[in-house]
Protein backbone atom coordinates (compact mmCIF):
# COMPACT_ATOMS: atom_id res chain seq x y z
CA UNK A 1 0.00 0.00 0.00
CA UNK A 2 2.88 2.37 0.73
CA UNK A 3 4.31 1.65 -2.75
CA UNK A 4 1.10 2.90 -4.38
CA UNK A 5 1.16 6.09 -2.30
CA UNK A 6 4.79 6.71 -3.27
CA UNK A 7 3.89 6.43 -6.96
CA UNK A 8 1.10 9.02 -6.68
CA UNK A 9 3.33 11.80 -5.34
CA UNK A 10 5.70 12.10 -8.37
CA UNK A 11 2.73 11.94 -10.75
CA UNK A 12 1.07 14.82 -8.87
CA UNK A 13 4.31 16.83 -8.96
CA UNK A 14 4.61 16.24 -12.71
CA UNK A 15 1.01 17.38 -13.20
CA UNK A 16 1.73 20.62 -11.35
CA UNK A 17 4.74 21.29 -13.61
CA UNK A 18 2.82 20.67 -16.85
CA UNK A 19 -0.01 23.05 -15.95
CA UNK A 20 2.08 26.22 -16.06
CA UNK A 21 0.05 29.39 -16.62
CA UNK A 22 1.04 31.93 -19.28
CA UNK A 23 2.35 34.55 -16.83
CA UNK A 24 4.68 32.08 -15.13
CA UNK A 25 5.86 30.77 -18.49
CA UNK A 26 6.42 34.31 -19.75
CA UNK A 27 8.39 35.19 -16.62
CA UNK A 28 10.65 32.18 -17.12
CA UNK A 29 11.14 32.86 -20.85
CA UNK A 30 12.01 36.52 -20.18
CA UNK A 31 14.47 35.51 -17.46
CA UNK A 32 16.35 33.05 -19.72
CA UNK A 33 16.32 35.56 -22.59
CA UNK A 34 17.75 38.22 -20.26
CA UNK A 35 20.53 35.87 -19.18
CA UNK A 36 21.39 35.13 -22.83
CA UNK A 37 21.26 38.85 -23.76
CA UNK A 38 18.23 38.37 -25.99
CA UNK A 39 15.89 41.13 -24.73
CA UNK A 40 15.09 44.52 -26.21
CA UNK A 41 13.48 46.82 -23.65
CA UNK A 42 11.76 50.13 -24.34
CA UNK A 43 10.13 51.58 -27.44
CA UNK A 44 13.26 52.45 -29.41
CA UNK A 45 14.97 49.07 -29.01
CA UNK A 46 11.70 47.18 -29.55
CA UNK A 47 10.77 49.12 -32.69
CA UNK A 48 14.22 48.47 -34.17
CA UNK A 49 14.06 44.73 -33.38
CA UNK A 50 10.49 44.42 -34.72
CA UNK A 51 11.31 46.32 -37.91
CA UNK A 52 14.44 44.25 -38.60
CA UNK A 53 12.39 41.06 -38.02
CA UNK A 54 14.77 39.96 -35.26
CA UNK A 55 11.92 39.49 -32.79
CA UNK A 56 10.42 36.13 -31.84
CA UNK A 57 7.96 37.45 -29.25
CA UNK A 58 6.69 40.88 -28.19
CA UNK A 59 5.20 41.69 -24.77
CA UNK A 60 3.16 44.86 -24.32
CA UNK A 61 1.74 46.33 -21.08
CA UNK A 62 -2.01 47.06 -21.02
CA UNK A 63 -1.60 50.14 -18.83
CA UNK A 64 0.57 51.99 -21.35
CA UNK A 65 -0.71 55.58 -21.32
CA UNK A 66 0.40 56.53 -24.86
CA UNK A 67 -2.05 55.26 -27.54
CA UNK A 68 0.40 55.94 -30.40
CA UNK A 69 2.96 53.69 -28.66
CA UNK A 70 0.47 50.80 -28.48
CA UNK A 71 -0.66 51.38 -32.07
CA UNK A 72 2.94 51.33 -33.39
CA UNK A 73 3.90 48.13 -31.57
CA UNK A 74 0.67 46.32 -32.55
CA UNK A 75 1.07 47.40 -36.19
CA UNK A 76 4.70 46.23 -36.38
CA UNK A 77 3.79 42.87 -34.83
CA UNK A 78 0.86 42.39 -37.22
CA UNK A 79 2.91 43.43 -40.28
CA UNK A 80 5.78 41.03 -39.59
CA UNK A 81 3.69 38.19 -38.08
CA UNK A 82 5.30 38.37 -34.63
CA UNK A 83 3.45 36.94 -31.63
CA UNK A 84 2.15 39.68 -29.32
CA UNK A 85 1.32 39.03 -25.68
CA UNK A 86 -0.25 41.60 -23.36
CA UNK A 87 0.35 41.82 -19.61
CA UNK A 88 -1.52 43.88 -17.02
CA UNK A 89 1.11 46.09 -15.44
CA UNK A 90 4.17 47.88 -16.83
CA UNK A 91 5.91 47.77 -13.43
CA UNK A 92 5.52 43.98 -13.38
CA UNK A 93 6.87 43.78 -16.94
CA UNK A 94 9.82 45.98 -15.98
CA UNK A 95 10.62 43.68 -13.07
CA UNK A 96 10.43 40.58 -15.29
CA UNK A 97 12.69 42.27 -17.87
CA UNK A 98 15.35 42.99 -15.24
CA UNK A 99 14.77 46.74 -14.91
CA UNK A 100 15.12 46.76 -11.12
CA UNK A 101 17.55 46.37 -8.25
CA UNK A 102 17.47 43.21 -6.13
CA UNK A 103 18.05 43.70 -2.39
CA UNK A 104 19.67 41.28 0.08
CA UNK A 105 16.39 39.45 0.72
CA UNK A 106 15.92 38.84 -3.02
CA UNK A 107 13.05 41.32 -3.36
CA UNK A 108 12.86 43.74 -6.28
CA UNK A 109 13.49 47.39 -5.39
CA UNK A 110 13.44 50.52 -7.55
CA UNK A 111 11.40 48.83 -10.28
CA UNK A 112 11.25 50.85 -13.50
CA UNK A 113 8.09 50.53 -15.57
CA UNK A 114 8.50 49.10 -19.06
CA UNK A 115 5.67 49.17 -21.58
CA UNK A 116 7.26 46.97 -24.25
CA UNK A 117 9.74 44.08 -24.29
CA UNK A 118 10.85 42.07 -27.32
CA UNK A 119 12.54 38.66 -27.14
CA UNK A 120 15.21 38.45 -29.86
CA UNK A 121 16.86 35.28 -28.57
CA UNK A 122 15.10 32.73 -26.34
CA UNK A 123 18.44 31.41 -25.08
CA UNK A 124 17.43 27.78 -24.76
CA UNK A 125 14.40 25.59 -25.26
CA UNK A 126 12.35 25.09 -22.11
CA UNK A 127 8.98 23.89 -20.93
CA UNK A 128 7.92 27.51 -20.42
CA UNK A 129 8.69 28.28 -24.06
CA UNK A 130 6.67 25.24 -25.15
CA UNK A 131 3.75 26.47 -23.02
CA UNK A 132 3.82 29.88 -24.71
CA UNK A 133 4.10 28.32 -28.18
CA UNK A 134 1.08 26.10 -27.45
CA UNK A 135 -0.85 29.19 -26.31
CA UNK A 136 -0.08 31.01 -29.57
CA UNK A 137 -1.01 27.94 -31.67
CA UNK A 138 -4.38 27.69 -29.90
CA UNK A 139 -4.99 31.43 -30.37
CA UNK A 140 -4.64 31.31 -34.18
Amino acid sequence: MSDAEGDDVPAAAAAVETTMDNNTALQEVLKTALIHDGLARGLHECAKALDKRQAHLCVLANNCDEPAYVKLVEALCAEHGINLLKVDDNKKLGEWAGLCKIDKEGKARKVVGCSCVVVKDYGKESQALDTLNEYFKSKR
